[in-house]
């Protein structure tokens, strides 16, 4: 018998409300489910708005240990009602420490674990490193009832050593949720090609399907660095092992994507490329070190 998957990515807004964003959360969920998605990805940090954008102490005070975390709870429900896998990124509070988290749910409810960020963005607009802790999980990849995957937080999803990782540690299909949009250093600067065509190559490398879930929506909250607010540009979207996209939002769009894959054909399509029996390991010593001697 064939082993097919089939996978969602949501794209919302979010407010400030963060029982209003899980509900809405909640109801993305379920017309994913009802459209027979198994695994079902929400965009990164849904619980708020984007807080990022300014270096501000009240924020802290968002963060909770992943295991009761709210809106892990409420997507915990939802698993063990729908059946289905809900990768769930939160803020984290670990004693001291915070990060940029996601929980794996598997269907049924079961936690499988945290991964933490592995890469911590510091730009304008963009000014994590001032609220996470880059992550110290590394990165892992999860056997879900449905499907072996991986999952990158965001500013993890621009990086080839992050999708390759996760592929050799035997990930099937790889998600990112994410929340990107203007720059607002440069208004005329519009990441959204370059954000899609980074991931596309990864499924192409990788020959493996790729899932991203970004927010839409001008946020409210003000920068004093930078005295403007966020605008984040959606194009969420699936690509299949070519990195063709079979689904994709616009920028302004609200729903759910959703797409299937057959995960026999993928594996052995995979093994038929080579890309993983010609890799030279020894070759790649430049990769491992911050600054490699020529």
């Amino acid at each position: 018998m064939t082993q097919t998957v089939s996978v969602a990515a949501l794209q919302t807004a979010y407010g400030p409300d963060m029982a209003a964003n899980i509900a809405k959360t909640e109801a993305l969920v379920r017309e994913a489910a009802a459209k027979g998605a198994q695994i079902i990805l929400p965009s990164e940090l849904f619980q708020g708005e984007y807080f990022c954008v300014s270096q501000e102490e009240r924020w802290f005070a968002t963060a909770f240990p992943w295991r009761t975390h709210p809106c892990v709870l409420a997507m915990q429900k939802l698993a063990v009602e729908l059946n289905v896998v809900i990768p769930t990124s939160i803020y984290e509070k670990e004693g001291p420490h915070y990060f940029n988290s996601l929980v794996m749910i598997d269907a049924g409810g079961e936690l499988l674990g945290v991964y933490r960020k592995s890469h911590i963005p510091d730009g304008p607009g963009y000014q994590e490193k001032y609220y996470f802790r880059p992550g110290d999980t590394g990165f892992k990849v999860w056997d879900t009832q449905f499907a072996r995957i991986g999952v990158g937080i965001c500013w993890d999803q621009w990086y080839p050593e992050a999708a390759r990782a996760m592929a050799l540690l035997g990930a099937e299909l790889l998600f990112y949720p994410t929340a990107i949009g203007s720059e607002p250093h440069d208004a005329e600067l519009d990441t959204a090609a370059p954000w899609q065509r980074v991931m596309q190559g990864h499924a192409v490398a990788n020959v493996i399907p790729v899932v991203a879930s970004n927010r839409i929506g001008t946020e409210s909250l003000i920068s004093p660095q930078n005295g403007c607010g966020q605008t984040f540009y959606g194009h969420s979207f699936i690509a299949n092992h070519r990195g063709d996209k079979v689904a994709e939002y616009g920028k302004g769009e609200e729903g759910v994507l959703v797409a299937e894959f057959d995960l026999d054909y993928l594996n052995t399509h995979r093994a038929a490329w080579g890309f993983f029996r010609d890799r030279r390991t020894d070759l790649y010593g430049a990769l491992a070190g911050p600054r490699p001697v020529a």
